[in-house]
């Protein structure tokens, strides 16, 4: 099978297409046929060793497909099966072996592209909004990277709760899918200073909660945007890793919380997999959540994927087609 590999961390150019076995599954496992294999920022981390894993690597963490072979033990799904998955190693080939209860059934009506564009992304829009900062009705928030994968996403479901959404992006293309998203406020932090321009906004009180999936550059102005016991949520650092941080600052700020959130921690358990899962593909099957796969490349060209993900040229959802 054609598959992507580095064996070495490193830049765009480590990511090498190569031929491997397709994999056998152990006696847990399904191995599934890839349609669609999402690309996301978790996958520059693992190429650049920022997250650490063993080499040779097959990178990837997002896929769906069907289900080709099955272990033993495996009672979760049948061959042929239409699933879907994420946080699993590997997905950037054309077959996959995955623990079976990692494994998602994708609905009727919800297509494969839709399930890989949906795992990762969805999930963490979901998470973000409904348990790491349950938001409520009439409540503000500021979301970084609006017009991202999981930007827009999370825009959405911020909408549909009743939020304000003070959303900041870098060009008036992407301003206009945020406001088509339900961005309340949108900065074009490019012509704007987006900490003087939240606290206008806001009248000098502030946001409930800042949803930061940027890091470096935007983290410091972030904090000084909270109301008093505002929170956070620091997901991510497409422009760099945050410097450390003396926990004196949060009290100085007005007893904020700050927390560092990862989706596997989310999911943990195969039963809050299923129902986030689930509650993700609702709402795209009730029309809640549109999805917008903008850039779809063939295996081969994910150099060029990577490029331009890391270039914050693109906007949705990138996706690798085996």
């Amino acid at each position: 099978m054609k598959a992507i590999q580095i064996k070495q961390t490193g830049g765009p150019e480590v990511m090498e297409l190569v031929d491997l076995p397709v994999p056998q599954p152990k006696s847990n496992e399904a191995v599934v046929k890839i349609q669609a294999a999402g690309v996301n920022f978790i996958d520059v981390y693992n190429r650049e060793g920022r997250y650490k894993a063993p080499l040779p690597l097959v990178l990837g963490q997002e896929a769906a497909g069907e289900v080709s072979a099955l272990g033993s033990d495996v009672r979760e799904v049948a061959v042929g099966d239409r699933v879907a998955y994420t946080m699993a190693l590997g997905s950037y080939a054309e077959y996959a072996a995955v623990a079976a209860d990692r494994l998602v059934k994708i609905p009727a009506g919800v297509g494969e592209r839709e399930a890989a564009a949906a795992m990762l992304q969805g999930m963490t829009a979901h998470y973000l909004a409904h348990d790491t900062y349950p938001l409520k009705k009439g409540e503000t928030a500021l979301i970084h990277a609006a017009a991202g994968g999981v930007g827009l996403l999370l825009v959405q479901m911020a909408h549909n709760i009743g939020v304000r959404v003070i959303a900041t992006v870098s060009t008036e293309e992407k301003a206009a899918l945020a406001r088509a998203a339900g961005a309340d406020e949108v900065i074009l932090y490019t012509q704007a200073d987006f900490e003087a321009e939240t606290k206008r906004l806001t009248g000098g009180k502030g946001v409930d909660v800042v949803y930061d999936s940027v890091g470096k550059t935007t983290f410091d102005k972030g904090l000084n945007l909270l109301r008093p016991r505002g929170m956070m949520v620091l997901f991510g650092g497409s422009s760099g890793a945050v410097a450390p941080i003396d926990p004196l600052v949060l009290t100085q700020k007005g007893s904020i919380f700050l927390t560092r959130p990862s989706l596997a921690n989310y999911i943990a358990t195969a039963q809050e997999l299923q129902q986030r899962a689930g509650a993700v593909f609702g709402m795209i099957g009730e029309g809640k959540l549109k999805l917008r796969i903008e850039h779809v490349y063939p295996l081969a060209q994910v150099q060029q994927a990577h490029r331009e993900l890391e270039g914050r040229k693109t906007t949705g959802k990138l996706l690798l087609l085996p």
